[in-house]
């Protein structure tokens, strides 16, 4: 297999530039590798403008469907006093259903989404380019369905400077991500 290329832009193997993404991610890129033999030459990842990162500018610019691109949000809820948190990654043209399947996944009465400064600091990325490779080894890692049978995908790299492409099934060889259907609106 090759790296993917989604719209305009253009892929280098993450694995050789690990510097181009946030240190969680890099660890858990090159542990993943070891896993997964794919990870080294199908995930790739591209420099861009941190001012491009957030998804309605990056689809602009780089001729991209809203399809291509996939957004990581960060859900909490508390159950007998203990926070529980899910790296929920969708596709871009769909919402993650935070109030129904998420809620019912984390086994919680309410399911809100993490406050940015909390997001921040547990995750190591920064904010509007975090992705669920690289999230706190107690988190729970649910992937849509759609993303994981959609074909390329373009995700966060931890850092506003970079996306990171690769295929969407080889999410569901990510250590400990749950691929779910209905996880999406």
């Amino acid at each position: 297999m090759s790296l993917p290329q989604i719209g305009s832009l253009e892929t280098i193997p993450a694995s050789a530039h690990l510097d181009l993404v946030a240190p969680p991610v890099a660890a858990a890129l090159t542990a993943w590798a070891r896993l997964e033999p794919r990870v080294a030459s199908e995930v790739g990842v591209v420099q861009i403008d941190p001012a491009d990162s957030d998804t309605a500018t990056l689809v602009g610019k780089y001729q991209l469907s809203w399809d291509s691109s996939a957004n990581c949000v960060l859900v909490a809820g508390r159950r007998a006093g203990a926070e529980r948190v899910a790296a929920v990654l969708v596709r871009a043209a769909s919402k993650a259903d935070v109030n129904g399947a998420v809620r019912r996944l984390l086994d919680v009465r309410k399911a809100s989404f993490l406050p940015t400064d909390q997001a921040v600091a547990a995750s190591g990325m920064e904010y509007g380019a975090i992705t669920p490779i690289g999230v706190p080894p107690e988190w729970r890692i649910l992937i849509d369905s759609g993303v994981a049978t959609g074909g390329d995908v373009l995700i966060g790299a931890g850092l506003r400077s970079a996306k990171l492409a690769l295929p969407g099934d080889l999410f569901a060889t990510l250590p400990r991500a749950e691929v779910i259907d209905g996880l999406a609106l």
